[in-house]
């Protein structure tokens, strides 16, 4: 064997250092997307909503996420607790005094629902 070859141990994994937060989960300034979203729009969505969204394809644009924000707004200036906000396609049952999405879908799938708990229903 080469003098200059010598068999290597195993190497250490680093100690210590701090995790990277995933790819775009943080702007520069340390706020997370999520809570930038929820100041710009007004209203937030709960993991639920968010991982009905997520199953069934349903994505919302700029235009759908300020309409929703003012039918909310509707909502809550008659005095509404529990809301069906029925956006274009797409149903979703808000908990209006904590500005919150709680679920949603596509109205297809809600061809003879019932929606049972809600004290008013937005059209927008």
């Amino acid at each position: 064997m080469d003098p200059r070859l010598s068999p290597v141990g195993r190497i250490a994994p680093a100690r210590g250092l701090p995790q990277a937060d995933p790819v775009g989960a943080r702007s520069a300034g340390g706020t997370d997307f999520r809570a930038v979203l929820q100041d710009s729009v007004g209203f937030r969505f709960s993991a639920h909503a968010t991982q009905r969204l997520e199953s069934r394809g349903m994505v919302l644009d700029p235009a759908q996420l300020r309409r929703l924000g003012a039918g909310i707004d509707q909502a809550a200036a008659k005095g509404s607790r529990d809301a069906l906000v029925l956006l274009d396609d797409m149903a979703m049952v808000v908990a209006v005094p904590n500005r919150t999405v709680v679920t949603a879908m596509p109205r297809a799938e809600g061809d003879g629902a019932v929606f049972t708990n809600i004290d008013a229903a937005v059209l927008i």
